[in-house]
């Protein structure tokens, strides 16, 4: 096992924070001036512990290198509905006799597939699909008898913990909880049994409770099916372009022998980051991480995404008609979060359209009240790859998205133009600084944002030099960066429009016309 240690002074940072303004922020600055300890398993298995010992607690995050943008074709979701399989149990936890219960899912999922066969087909037998479903649903009944509703989250719940859940993206999926710090070993017996014994418990279950969540996030709200048809123009190649929750219909395709395939290929440990914070002994650490994960196998590299968005070759405008409110939502591809224009597009983001000093707020809300308000989607739907600056709008009664449109764009040609003041620079400097140090202000923040630069950039030190590299845009950057991103023929525009409304802007602008 490759073992480095690094003691690292993170004290140093606050010379980049204004301690007056910031004191209450600032508080636990402090608390950095500790220890943190990297090592790598033999299988690839990267830990981050972080010794902070304020309080008998510990705080894990278990970050994965896969989101949407992995999933293969056909399969859109197959990232999420992992985020819901993650405290299902194992073959020891969450079943009654597992070797029983196991006989039974491999036949369900074996029906299912050929329900699903017949359901495709060129000439699909209605009957067979009848008796093949019922068969399914008999099973997933038989399936239930073996099944102990919760045990994983009552073995937490019991013994101290606190805050266990799971997110997933484009970019990465994560779990995390805390415990006292006297039950890490018990942590490390269920994290290790989790991944070394996966099962897919109630998996067709959840893939109905994934299907629900897409028809209440995006279907039955406007601003949910504004989002999706927004990528899915912005995007022409990109799996960027394809939602994270899934299209129904791959929803319905997904079995648990696509799902298991998909967890062999990504679920390696060379792909896992895990980081430990709280009040946490290196050493202790290090030897139950041997214990418990060394003997997980190392998998092959997972395949990279080798699609690159092609340039795009001029401006993509759609319209959604609806009875609510209207919205504005625009967008232009930028740059990956590695990319030496990321941190000028995000304080150019923040002098723009960011909370109630930002240019926007305060000529088109405060001054022109042509404006509701904005929202600011810097970094969607993902920053691995070429992401998008995206502004979200509600026009004001009385005002049309496309006034509103025209206003935008006009606040960002006086940027074009170098109205820009040092000192707006500056405070969006001061929000970015502040932003960090709440990440950072707890044990769970420091786990994940340590976790989620090394695992997803390649070093957890990049929380800490971002900050660095913020320091060094300068008021040319942010005009610059505007001048080459912020194109017309680099932007998409979407609207949320009433019928009636729609009818007399059609004659103003080229409505629904993707330029395909």
């Amino acid at each position: 096992m490759k073992l480095k240690r690094i003691i690292v002074a993170l004290g140093l940072l606050g010379a980049f924070f204004l301690s007056a303004a910031q004191a209450g922020l600032a508080q636990s600055l402090d608390d950095f001036e500790e220890k943190v300890t990297e090592f790598t398993l033999d299988n690839g298995l990267t830990f981050i512990i972080i010794e902070r010992p304020v309080a008998p607690v510990v705080s894990f995050a278990t970050y994965v290198n896969v989101g949407g943008a992995n999933e293969p074709v056909g399969h859109t979701g197959m990232a999420h509905i992992f985020e819901h399989m993650a405290f299902k149990g194992t073959h020891t936890v969450g079943t009654t006799n597992w070797e029983e219960e196991q006989q039974v899912l491999e036949e369900l999922d074996h029906t299912y597939q050929q329900w699903l066969a017949e359901k495709y087909s060129t000439s699909p037998d209605s009957a067979r699909m009848d008796t093949l479903w019922s068969r399914f649903e008999a099973l997933q009944e038989e399936a239930g008898e073996y099944v102990v509703n919760n045990e994983f989250s009552q073995i937490i719940d019991r013994n101290g913990g606190t805050g266990m859940n799971a997110t997933t993206s484009q970019d990465r999926t994560n779990y995390f909880y805390s415990l006292p710090e006297n039950r890490l070993e018990l942590w490390f017996s269920l994290e290790s049994d989790r991944f070394k014994n996966p099962v897919f418990r109630e998996f067709y279950k959840e893939k109905e409770v994934v299907r629900e969540e897409r028809r209440s996030s995006y279907e039955s709200q406007p601003v949910g099916r504004l989002y999706e048809e927004f990528l899915a123009v912005a995007y022409t190649a990109h799996p960027y372009g394809r939602p994270t929750i899934g299209w129904h219909s791959d929803i319905t395709a997904t079995t648990m022998e696509d799902a298991r395939q998909f967890y062999n290929t990504y679920y390696v440990p060379n792909n896992i980051t895990i980081a430990i914070a709280g009040d946490v002994q290196p050493e202790e650490a290090r030897d139950l991480a041997e214990q418990y994960f060394g003997d997980l196998e190392e998998g092959p590299e997972p395949p990279p995404v080798y699609t690159k968005e092609p340039e795009q070759r001029g401006e993509r405008r759609f319209t959604i008609q609806s009875e609510a409110q209207p919205y504005l939502l625009m967008g232009y591809h930028t740059v990956n979060d590695e990319h030496p224009d990321f941190k000028a597009l995000r304080l150019l983001g923040s002098i723009l359209a960011s909370g109630r000093t930002s240019k926007l707020h305060k000529q088109l809300v405060q001054e022109d009240q042509t404006a509701l308000g904005f929202q600011l989607l810097n970094g969607v739907p993902g920053t691995k790859y070429e992401t998008l600056f995206g502004i979200l709008g509600a026009p004001n009664q009385g005002f049309s998205a496309d006034t509103l449109e025209k206003s935008i764009t006009a606040e960002i040609e006086k940027i074009k133009e170098g109205d820009i003041s040092r000192e707006a620079l500056d405070r969006a400097r001061t929000n970015a600084r502040a932003d960090l140090v709440r990440g950072l202000d707890s044990n769970s923040g420091l786990a994940s944002s340590l976790a989620s630069a090394e695992n997803l950039r390649g070093d957890w030190r990049k929380v800490f030099t971002d900050l660095e590299e913020l320091e060094q845009v300068t008021v040319d950057d942010i005009q610059r960066v505007a001048r080459t991103y912020l194109t017309k023929d680099n932007r998409t525009v979407g609207f949320i429009v009433n019928k009636e409304e729609e009818s007399s802007s059609d004659e103003n602008r080229g409505v629904a016309d993707a330029n395909n």
